[in-house]
C-alpha cells in the first residue's frame, strides 16, 4: 500500500510539473509580468526584513539599474 501511494504521488507531481512548464512557456500568459511582480514583492520583503530599527537598507526595486 505504501509503495502504491508513493507511485501515485510521483505521477501527480510529474503532472503538476508538466502543467507548470506549459504555463510558463505559453504565449498567452504574462510570464514576464508575473516574474517581475514576484521579484518586486520579494525585494520589498527583503528590504523590510533587513531594515530593522535603523531604517530601510535597500531602496528601489529588485533588478533596477541606476
Amino acid at each position: 500500500m505504501n509503495e502504491t501511494l508513493k507511485d501515485l504521488t510521483a505521477v501527480a507531481m510529474a503532472i503538476v510539473g508538466v502543467a507548470i512548464v506549459a504555463v510558463l512557456v505559453s504565449n498567452r500568459n504574462n510570464t514576464t509580468g508575473v516574474l517581475g511582480a514576484a521579484a518586486s514583492g520579494f525585494s520589498g520583503v527583503l528590504g523590510t526584513a533587513m531594515g530593522g530599527a535603523s531604517g530601510p537598507v535597500m531602496q528601489g526595486t529588485f533588478g533596477s539599474v541606476g
